[in-house]
């Protein structure tokens, strides 16, 4: 018989840390997340200096002292709207290298959104590992501990890393935002095969923090050389609305594509639910599209990319902030993330 899921906590109230031995620090590009951050937290941002030379090349030190402290870095490597996803994961890693340098007796690298983690198998003869490549590089700069938010392939992601590595699910914030919705019948799509560990979860922790019994549905998904086909639907989404739940969006497609093949089964209401909104070229027809009612995403990724006019009625955008404040709190004090089903 499966071990029950932990029970998730009902309530994240702000917590206190010792300012003693501990610094958070965020980077320009993802400066105010790293402030909802330590609002949670009862400290302030530890100071630093970013600064840029002519030729393209910078530098950024601590303007604190970090020797024997535990040292926690902020910085989303999202690309855009100023910097490159590489001009990011640079300065990150540049960053870790100086606190190293410095005496930090721990550094954590705190990265909301993960660059190149789609690319974490060979596809093509002769393809990178990317993926295994950049946890060199967080390695060779000596990074103690990497946490991130839904990862594309948790495992991969695991077996990337030889330092510790924390894969937060952002399965506790979209169940606190699903719970709520109406409706006698719920149920949970994934878009495609490599996702129904994430969807089977999320269904999982919602059956058991509502007490409603959800149903599962899978749409078949294949793509070569960028083309995405499959027809495939399996699930009981009669009369039902339905949740897809992705780690991603990108143009959109794959969430229309499951979107329209539920509306086709019969369901009465479509709800996109999804960790990261790159939102690229093309991903403006997703809210044009009636085939889903509504679109959820966290703000690990700034929806910059959505000009005036579009970020319309049917988004929502949910604060994980409070998410890492708990992890960098329990990474501090030495305590588990069961309950935030990380394993």
């Amino acid at each position: 018989m499966a071990e029950p899921l932990p029970r998730l906590p009902s309530k994240r109230e702000p917590s206190t840390i010792s300012a003693e031995h501990f610094r958070l620090f965020a980077l320009e590009a993802t400066a105010e997340f790293g402030k909802a951050i330590v609002g949670r937290l009862g400290q302030p941002l530890s100071p630093h200096e970013e600064r840029g030379f002519e030729d393209g090349e910078h530098k950024i030190r601590a303007l604190t002292a970090v020797q024997n402290a535990d040292v926690y870095v902020v910085q989303s490597l999202h690309g855009g709207p100023t910097e490159s996803a590489n001009d990011k994961l640079c300065r990150l890693l540049f960053f870790i290298g100086a606190l190293k340098d410095a005496g930090a007796a721990r550094v954590t690298a705190a990265v909301p959104y993960l660059c190149y983690a789609r690319k974490d198998r060979r596809t093509k003869a002769n393809d990178p590992v990317t993926s295994r490549h950049v946890a060199a590089l967080f390695e060779a700069v000596g990074a103690d501990v990497v946490v991130t938010l839904e990862v594309h392939n948790p495992a991969a992601f695991e077996n990337a890393f030889r330092c510790r590595t924390v894969a937060l699910t952002a399965t506790p914030v979209l169940v606190e935002y699903a719970k709520h919705l109406a409706g006698e019948k719920l149920c949970v799509i994934s878009p495609d095969t490599g996702g129904a560990k994430r969807a089977e979860l999320f269904r999982e922790t919602l059956q058991m923090v509502s007490g409603r019994e959800i149903a599962t549905g899978l749409v078949e998904k294949h793509r070569s050389a960028g083309i995405v086909s499959g027809d495939l639907f399996v699930g009981d989404v009669e009369g039902a609305t339905a949740l897809v739940i992705d780690d991603l969006i990108s143009t959109g497609n794959t969430l229309l594509r499951a979107a329209r093949a539920a509306r086709r089964h019969g369901a009465i209401r479509v709800v996109a639910m999804v960790t990261h909104g790159l939102f690229m070229s093309g991903a403006a027809e997703i809210f044009a599209d009636p085939a889903i009612d509504r679109l959820v995403v966290t703000d690990t990724v700034p929806a910059f990319r959505l000009g005036p006019g579009l970020a319309p009625d049917k988004l929502d955008i949910l604060p994980v902030a409070p998410l890492f404040a708990d992890a960098i709190l329990r990474l501090h004090d030495g305590r588990g993330f069961a309950d935030l089903l990380v394993f």
